[in-house]
């Protein structure tokens, strides 16, 4: 068991390169999105 596999990511699999994967994306699209809805809100763009 490695050591990702420990506190909340109790299962087996949490630390395989696909999951990491699909966690990074959902991550960063979700904060590219929240950065391109700032600038949208704050500034009349289009």
């Amino acid at each position: 068991m490695t050591d990702l596999n420990r506190g909340i990511m109790k299962f087996d699999g949490a630390d395989t390169p696909k999951a990491v994967t699909i966690s990074a994306i959902l991550v960063l699209g979700t904060i590219a999105g929240l950065i391109i809805w700032a600038i949208n809100s704050a500034y009349a763009v289009g």
